[in-house]
């Protein structure tokens, strides 16, 4: 064998091809400088692109809300609703077409506070549909009011003072609330967390990822942070602790920290299937 003929040629990977899935027409985009919300959407992307769905299967929802401007700029067939109502539009989506799969993009306050009720019960039910829960400690779009999210003793327009009030924990919330399939990712940790949606993509029934990300605007500023990079640090080194390293460190690296990674996942009936069971036993089928 020659030598020419022994040397491996480099692998040359491709550069994924956001554009297909993107509606160019629609940007540049609205997010602040240094928001998280962009990366997020690309390891969304890059999970729907691993998955293999169609994007004509996939219907996307959101109500109100930085995150909820997702769905203006991405292919899919899409909705954009009313602000805490995206779990009822999506839920109509999937009884209507549960062959689609159904990804509700929201927020903290959006689904947390005045979608909480649409939250709780969508994940009662068990409906098959993938909720990313973007959560920022913040109303970000609608002026840096404090949301459910809000670390106490933390400050935003409707808390000068610092916030009284103590956190919701998301994943806790979706788990104790039935939901079959529940994670945590960050928008620091982007191929982990690109790793966590494909997963819940794949999963039948109610997932739900709440994804840790930063603004710089609102929060960032009220509560004296120097910069957008300073923001991901601090998630990357202060806020979570994955789920893979927990059992590994001592605890005081774990006191204090939220975990990261898959949290909850089991098999239970989903409701559409169960919902079109009922129609058939009622009308003789």
């Amino acid at each position: 064998m020659s030598t020419a003929a022994a040397v491996k040629k480099p692998k040359i990977s491709v550069p994924f091809d956001y554009s297909k899935y993107l509606r160019k027409g629609k940007l540049p985009h609205i997010w602040c400088p240094g928001c998280g919300h962009g990366i997020v959407l690309k390891s969304l992307l890059r999970a729907i692109e691993k998955s293999g769905l169609s994007k004509d299967d996939i219907c996307m929802v959101s109500g109100i809300g930085c995150s909820s401007r997702t769905p203006g700029y991405v292919d899919f067939n899409t909705l954009h609703t009313l602000h805490g109502r995206a779990l009822s539009y999506a839920t109509g989506v999937k009884l209507a077409k549960p062959e689609m799969k159904v990804i509700v993009v929201t927020g903290d306050g959006d689904a947390l506070a005045i979608g909480g009720n649409h939250f709780i019960h969508t994940c009662r039910r068990n409906i098959d549909m993938t909720i990313l829960v973007y959560s920022n400690a913040i109303y970000g779009m609608t002026g840096g009011q404090f949301s459910p999210t809000t670390p106490s003793g933390s400050y935003s327009t409707t808390s000068r003072y610092g916030n009284i009030e103590p956190v919701f924990d998301c994943c806790e919330l979706a788990k104790a609330s039935g939901a079959t399939f529940v994670a945590r990712g960050t928008a620091y940790h982007v191929q982990e967390l690109e790793r966590i949606i494909l997963e819940s993509l794949k999963h039948k029934g109610t997932s739900v990822v709440e994804i840790l990300d930063s603004c710089p605007v609102y929060y960032g500023r009220l509560n004296k942070m120097k910069s957008a990079s300073q923001m991901m640090e601090l998630i990357e080194k202060n806020g979570t602790v994955s789920v893979k390293q927990v059992d590994k460190l001592p605890p005081e690296k774990v006191q204090g920290k939220l975990l990261r990674g898959i949290l909850h996942k089991e098999d239970r009936p989903e409701y559409c299937e169960e919902y079109q069971k009922l129609i058939d036993r009622v009308s003789g089928k």
